[in-house]
């Protein structure tokens, strides 16, 4: 289950990808129009800065703006940045592999397996998935 911070971060990011990128957005916009409490945003904003989905200008006109094209930034990517690996044990993670503490033989472990396919099938289609693919879904259901 995505946290409430992750589908923040990709609200925000939506928003962003559907704003002017000649023009900043100010957190308090975004905040207003994504109702998004505007001191978690804020903080939600740097960690999205700090992993460079997103970059901040400042002074008059000042707020944030995409680092990259909204094309260019998958799913995948903000899920990891913000809650992780994206597998469901991490004896199953590609990024994040740590073997499970009550295993008993990881080779022909059947949950290991099913889960490393859930895995995979949702990293591809997480992968496969930008901010301007959600943005265009957002468009045909208004």
């Amino acid at each position: 289950m995505l946290s409430q911070k992750t589908r923040y971060a990709l609200r925000a990011l939506l928003h962003l990808a559907e704003a002017d990128p000649a023009k900043s957005t100010q957190a308090a916009e975004i905040a207003q129009r994504q109702q998004v409490p505007r001191k978690y945003l804020e903080l939600i904003l740097l960690d999205l800065k700090k992993a460079g989905f997103i970059t901040s200008r400042r002074g008059p006109g000042g707020g944030y703006v995409l680092a990259k094209a909204p094309a260019d930034i998958s799913f995948a990517d903000v899920l990891r940045a913000t809650e992780g690996p994206i597998a469901l044990v991490p004896c199953a993670s590609v990024n994040f592999y740590a073997r499970c503490a009550d295993c008993h033989d990881e080779a022909t472990c059947a949950i290991r397996r099913v889960i490393a396919r859930v895995r995979d099938d949702t990293v591809r289609t997480l992968s496969q998935t930008s901010l301007a693919d959600a943005a265009a879904f957002e468009t045909l259901a208004a």
